[in-house]
This record gives structure tokens, C-alpha cells and sequence, in this order.
């Protein structure tokens, strides 16, 4: 439990150097900005939007104060954003594209070598999170989610469904609460070996 709990707290981290480097990220022309607190990962607005759903959805695995660092973080993305909505929105969409083409490499990989590329499907599978957080957040007033990125994201879903093996939850258990099953089907199993084209 010490290991799970030790993960939110640098989630916690993660959030607050993202957080404050929100804003500078967003005036930039660059995708996965290199932070200047933390080493990796790489600032971008799925990175940070997947940390604050989950922490936001396990606040009450936190203490008083990294309950607080999450609130202060959330208040300044928010400060950040809000004077930015358009190139937010640009942004994500440039996120989007590049999750797309990461997620639909990786299963790629996948169906060429099954056994070398099944055990990476857990550190994978992130891209996909990435993909529903920038989504959700972009389907909120002012935004405007481009009107083909969810059939696109659709038709990747349906490949891997074909080729799905149900199954326990691919990352930490006391991360499960923040990701339920109905919405991050995805996240409960993983890819059949020797699929069929």
C-alpha cells in the first residue's frame, strides 16, 4: 500500500511542477516540453489532465495537505487556461493527434511480435487515458472538440475490442476507484495474442 500511496504523492508532485509551468508551456510552440522542477516526464496537457482526474477522483487516499497542493495546482492550470482557451484548444488537438498515432503504433507493434510487445501494454495503454482525459476536458464550454477525433478514436477502440481478453486491472489497484470499467474498458485486461486480421 506504502508503493500506491508513494505514487500519488508524486502525482501530486507531478501536477503542482506542471501546474506552474502551465502557462509558459501553453505560450510555447513546443508538444512535450521539457519541465524545469522535474526531470520526466514531459509536461503536456494529457499528462496533466490524467494526473488531476485521477487525483481528484482518489482524494481520499491523500493527506490534508497534498489535498491542498492538488487544490493550489487545479486553481493555477485553471489561472493558466483561462486567458488561453484558444491555444488550449489547439494544443490538445495537437496532443490528440500525436496520442492517436502513439496508441495506434503501439497495437500496431503488437499484432507484428504479440510476446514483445504484450508485457509493455500497462505503460502503453496511457496514451489511451491521455486521449479520454484531452477529450472529456474538450467536450466543456468554451471548447470545442474537432467533430473527427472521436470517430477516429472509435475505430482503434473497435480494432482492440476484437482482440480483447477481459481481465484485472492493468495498473495499481488503488487507482482502480478512478477508472471504472464501463468508461475505461481498456484499463480491465489485454490484448489477445495471434489476433486475426
Amino acid at each position: 500500500m506504502s508503493h500506491n500511496v508513494g505514487k500519488l504523492q508524486q502525482d501530486v508532485t507531478i501536477l503542482a511542477a506542471m501546474a506552474a509551468e502551465m502557462g509558459v508551456y501553453l505560450d510555447s510552440d513546443v508538444l512535450f516540453w521539457p519541465m524545469a522542477a522535474l526531470s520526466s516526464p514531459r509536461l503536456t496537457l494529457g499528462g496533466y489532465l490524467m494526473r488531476q482526474h485521477r487525483l481528484l477522483a482518489l482524494k481520499g487516499l491523500l493527506s490534508a495537505e497534498e489535498q491542498m497542493q492538488v487544490a493550489e495546482a487545479v486553481t493555477v492550470f485553471n489561472m493558466a487556461v483561462s486567458e488561453r482557451v484558444v491555444r488550449l484548444e489547439k494544443r490538445a488537438h495537437q496532443e490528440i493527434d500525436a496520442r492517436l498515432r502513439q496508441w495506434r503504433a503501439y497495437l500496431d507493434d503488437l499484432q507484428k511480435d504479440y510476446h514483445l510487445n504484450v508485457s509493455s501494454y500497462a505503460t502503453a495503454v496511457e496514451a489511451r487515458v491521455m486521449l479520454a482525459a484531452l477529450t472529456d476536458y474538450l467536450q466543456q464550454p468554451p471548447y470545442q472538440l474537432d467533430t473527427a477525433v472521436l470517430p477516429r478514436i472509435d475505430q482503434i477502440d473497435a480494432y482492440l475490442r476484437v482482440r480483447w481478453e477481459p481481465g484485472v486491472f492493468v495498473w495499481d489497484e488503488q487507482w482502480q476507484p478512478a477508472y471504472p470499467a464501463e468508461a475505461y474498458w481498456w484499463l480491465y485486461g489485454r490484448p489477445k495474442g495471434a489476433a486475426v486480421s
